[in-house]
């Protein structure tokens, strides 16, 4: 079932018309440089800030994969209302706009709206990543495995550090390993 999903990172394509309370007033740049073909693939979230476009997703994951024209597909989908609940995906474009670092990018998911997705920290074997942009108010936090609560609670940590108010954090629920 294909619906528009207001999922991660939906936000990009509305950032501009969305305001919300800021989790960092003074957000990070990138702290590494991104490998491309290493962050592909997919992606399960493990906490957000939680926005209206998001409301009752549970079970959400994000799949990117390259694109024979040089963009980056991106697959986003979530379970409405709980783990089990109905998938709602939304398909979407990215592109690299900082090549020096390959760190930040612009994703679109309608026509030619297009919106900041910074991964603003990873591990060094791509086993997590923290995205968010350039005004503080989106955050999520993505996991290649399904979370443990210790993969929870080290993320929080490092988003902590990276300056943002983890109390906004919501915990994304995910099925059982």
């Amino acid at each position: 079932m294909r619906t528009a999903l207001l999922a991660l990172p939906l936000f990009l394509a509305l950032g501009a018309c969305v305001s919300g309370p800021s989790g960092n007033p003074k957000p990070p740049q990138p702290a590494k440089s991104v490998e491309l073909d290493r962050y592909l693939g997919r992606w399960y979230e493990v906490a957000r800030y939680d926005m209206r476009f998001e409301k009752g997703c549970e079970g959400v994951t994000a799949d990117y994969s390259k694109r024979p024209d040089g963009l980056i597909r991106v697959v986003n989908t979530c379970r409405q209302g709980a783990v089990d609940g109905p998938i709602k995906a939304s398909e979407g474009k990215a592109k690299v706009v900082d090549t020096a670092t390959n760190a930040k990018l612009k994703v679109s998911f309608f026509g030619p709206f297009w919106g900041d997705y910074w991964v603003l920290d990873h591990a060094d074997d791509y086993s997590w990543s923290i995205v968010g942009e350039g005004s503080g108010r989106y955050l999520w936090l993505l996991s290649r495995e399904l979370p443990t609560e210790a993969d929870r609670a080290a993320l929080t940590a490092r988003a902590k550090a990276l300056g943002y108010d983890t109390a906004m954090l919501r915990q994304t629920k995910q099925p059982k390993g």
